[in-house]
Protein backbone atom coordinates (compact mmCIF):
# COMPACT_ATOMS: atom_id res chain seq x y z
CA UNK A 1 0.00 0.00 0.00
CA UNK A 2 2.81 2.25 0.93
CA UNK A 3 4.57 1.35 -2.12
CA UNK A 4 1.52 2.51 -4.44
CA UNK A 5 1.56 5.92 -2.67
CA UNK A 6 5.10 6.09 -3.26
CA UNK A 7 4.86 5.96 -6.45
CA UNK A 8 2.45 9.30 -7.29
CA UNK A 9 4.29 12.39 -8.54
CA UNK A 10 2.05 14.13 -5.79
CA UNK A 11 3.62 11.99 -2.78
CA UNK A 12 7.31 12.91 -4.32
CA UNK A 13 6.08 16.17 -4.51
CA UNK A 14 4.93 16.71 -0.64
CA UNK A 15 7.89 14.77 0.59
CA UNK A 16 10.35 17.82 -1.28
CA UNK A 17 8.15 20.31 -0.25
CA UNK A 18 8.30 19.14 3.49
CA UNK A 19 12.15 18.28 3.00
CA UNK A 20 12.43 22.31 2.13
CA UNK A 21 10.44 23.53 4.73
CA UNK A 22 12.31 21.06 7.22
CA UNK A 23 15.83 22.44 5.68
CA UNK A 24 15.07 26.67 5.79
CA UNK A 25 13.31 26.22 9.60
CA UNK A 26 16.45 24.80 10.62
CA UNK A 27 18.89 27.36 8.71
CA UNK A 28 16.37 30.37 10.16
CA UNK A 29 16.29 28.62 14.19
CA UNK A 30 19.62 27.20 14.28
CA UNK A 31 18.62 24.97 17.24
CA UNK A 32 22.36 23.73 17.42
CA UNK A 33 23.19 27.13 18.51
CA UNK A 34 21.46 26.38 21.97
CA UNK A 35 23.89 23.55 22.58
CA UNK A 36 27.11 24.83 21.33
CA UNK A 37 28.89 27.91 23.17
CA UNK A 38 31.48 30.07 21.72
CA UNK A 39 33.84 31.26 24.01
CA UNK A 40 35.96 34.37 23.99
CA UNK A 41 38.90 35.28 26.14
CA UNK A 42 40.33 38.90 24.85
CA UNK A 43 42.65 41.04 27.04
CA UNK A 44 40.48 44.16 28.89
CA UNK A 45 42.13 47.09 29.06
CA UNK A 46 43.69 48.25 32.31
CA UNK A 47 41.79 51.08 33.76
CA UNK A 48 42.32 52.94 36.64
CA UNK A 49 39.98 52.13 39.38
CA UNK A 50 41.47 54.55 42.47
CA UNK A 51 42.74 57.76 42.21
CA UNK A 52 46.18 58.00 41.78
CA UNK A 53 48.75 58.84 44.99
CA UNK A 54 49.22 62.59 45.62
CA UNK A 55 51.77 62.04 48.24
CA UNK A 56 51.56 62.21 52.51
CA UNK A 57 51.17 64.90 54.63
CA UNK A 58 53.50 63.12 56.80
CA UNK A 59 56.67 63.31 54.61
CA UNK A 60 56.54 66.44 54.13
CA UNK A 61 54.57 66.31 50.48
CA UNK A 62 51.42 68.75 49.98
CA UNK A 63 48.82 66.68 49.27
CA UNK A 64 48.09 67.89 45.30
CA UNK A 65 48.17 65.81 42.28
CA UNK A 66 51.24 64.00 40.86
CA UNK A 67 52.72 66.14 38.15
CA UNK A 68 54.38 63.34 36.47
CA UNK A 69 50.68 60.95 36.55
CA UNK A 70 49.87 59.78 33.25
CA UNK A 71 46.65 59.56 32.19
CA UNK A 72 45.21 56.65 31.87
CA UNK A 73 42.66 54.17 31.01
CA UNK A 74 39.18 54.96 32.74
CA UNK A 75 35.65 53.64 33.15
CA UNK A 76 33.10 56.19 31.62
CA UNK A 77 30.21 54.05 31.94
CA UNK A 78 29.12 50.90 33.10
CA UNK A 79 26.25 48.01 34.38
CA UNK A 80 25.52 44.71 34.71
CA UNK A 81 23.22 42.23 31.78
CA UNK A 82 19.96 41.54 33.32
CA UNK A 83 18.11 38.54 31.35
CA UNK A 84 15.73 39.40 28.71
CA UNK A 85 14.85 36.83 26.03
CA UNK A 86 17.57 34.43 27.41
CA UNK A 87 19.45 34.14 30.56
CA UNK A 88 22.39 36.52 30.13
CA UNK A 89 24.89 37.83 32.90
CA UNK A 90 27.91 39.62 32.84
CA UNK A 91 28.57 43.45 32.95
CA UNK A 92 29.52 46.23 30.51
CA UNK A 93 31.56 49.28 30.40
CA UNK A 94 32.53 51.81 28.51
CA UNK A 95 36.18 52.37 28.93
CA UNK A 96 38.00 55.89 27.48
CA UNK A 97 41.45 55.01 26.34
CA UNK A 98 44.20 57.00 27.70
CA UNK A 99 44.67 58.41 24.04
CA UNK A 100 40.87 59.27 23.58
CA UNK A 101 39.24 56.28 22.00
CA UNK A 102 36.62 54.56 23.32
CA UNK A 103 36.00 50.84 23.85
CA UNK A 104 33.21 49.12 25.05
CA UNK A 105 33.83 45.79 26.89
CA UNK A 106 31.86 43.24 28.06
CA UNK A 107 33.26 41.17 31.09
CA UNK A 108 32.24 37.86 31.51
CA UNK A 109 29.47 37.06 29.76
CA UNK A 110 27.51 34.23 30.16
CA UNK A 111 24.44 34.08 27.39
CA UNK A 112 22.46 31.47 24.85
CA UNK A 113 24.22 31.34 21.93
CA UNK A 114 22.22 32.23 18.77
CA UNK A 115 21.35 32.98 15.12
CA UNK A 116 22.48 36.67 13.98
CA UNK A 117 23.57 38.11 17.49
CA UNK A 118 24.83 41.37 18.08
CA UNK A 119 25.79 44.28 20.16
CA UNK A 120 23.92 47.34 20.24
CA UNK A 121 24.10 50.59 22.23
CA UNK A 122 20.89 52.05 23.01
CA UNK A 123 19.05 55.21 23.80
CA UNK A 124 16.61 52.91 25.54
CA UNK A 125 15.94 51.87 29.20
CA UNK A 126 16.71 48.53 29.95
CA UNK A 127 13.26 46.73 30.98
CA UNK A 128 12.76 43.80 33.09
CA UNK A 129 10.46 40.65 31.61
CA UNK A 130 8.86 40.70 28.32
CA UNK A 131 8.70 44.20 28.65
CA UNK A 132 11.98 44.32 27.28
CA UNK A 133 12.59 42.01 24.88
CA UNK A 134 11.68 44.09 21.85
CA UNK A 135 12.51 47.99 22.84
CA UNK A 136 16.27 48.74 22.04
CA UNK A 137 14.99 49.67 18.07
CA UNK A 138 12.42 51.81 19.14
CA UNK A 139 14.64 54.29 19.46
CA UNK A 140 18.32 55.46 18.68
CA UNK A 141 20.61 52.25 18.43
CA UNK A 142 24.29 51.88 17.24
CA UNK A 143 25.29 48.22 16.10
CA UNK A 144 28.55 47.73 17.54
CA UNK A 145 29.77 44.32 15.65
CA UNK A 146 28.28 40.70 15.53
CA UNK A 147 28.49 38.92 19.42
CA UNK A 148 32.22 37.54 19.29
CA UNK A 149 31.39 34.77 21.38
CA UNK A 150 28.27 34.37 24.00
CA UNK A 151 30.91 33.69 26.62
CA UNK A 152 33.76 35.45 28.39
CA UNK A 153 35.47 38.42 27.81
CA UNK A 154 35.44 40.63 24.93
CA UNK A 155 36.35 44.02 23.77
CA UNK A 156 34.57 46.13 20.92
CA UNK A 157 36.37 49.21 19.63
CA UNK A 158 34.00 52.33 19.24
CA UNK A 159 34.37 54.38 15.97
CA UNK A 160 34.74 58.50 16.85
CA UNK A 161 31.82 59.37 15.21
CA UNK A 162 29.83 58.32 18.07
CA UNK A 163 29.58 59.67 21.55
CA UNK A 164 29.52 57.25 24.23
CA UNK A 165 27.27 59.83 26.39
CA UNK A 166 24.40 59.31 24.13
CA UNK A 167 23.43 55.38 24.82
CA UNK A 168 22.25 54.40 27.83
CA UNK A 169 22.13 50.69 27.62
CA UNK A 170 23.68 48.09 25.71
CA UNK A 171 22.12 45.03 24.65
CA UNK A 172 22.94 41.65 23.42
CA UNK A 173 20.29 41.54 20.19
CA UNK A 174 19.68 38.83 17.88
CA UNK A 175 18.61 40.33 14.85
CA UNK A 176 17.20 37.92 12.86
CA UNK A 177 13.86 37.76 15.51
CA UNK A 178 14.14 41.22 16.17
CA UNK A 179 14.66 40.04 20.47
CA UNK A 180 16.94 40.96 22.82
CA UNK A 181 18.63 38.41 24.83
CA UNK A 182 19.77 40.25 28.08
CA UNK A 183 20.84 43.99 28.12
CA UNK A 184 23.00 46.39 30.94
CA UNK A 185 21.70 49.71 31.98
CA UNK A 186 25.29 52.06 31.39
CA UNK A 187 25.09 54.40 34.31
CA UNK A 188 27.81 56.93 34.23
CA UNK A 189 31.24 56.14 36.74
Amino acid sequence: MWTKRLRSPLAWASIVVVGMVAALGLFWFQPWKLLTDTRVDEALPVVERTPPPTGSVSDGAMPGPAATTPIANRIVSAGDFITQEHETTGGAEIVRLADGRHQLVLRDLDTSNGPDLRVWLTDQPVRSGVAGWRVFDDGTWFEVARLKGNRGDQVYDLPTSIDPADFRSVSIWCKRFGVSFGAAALSIS
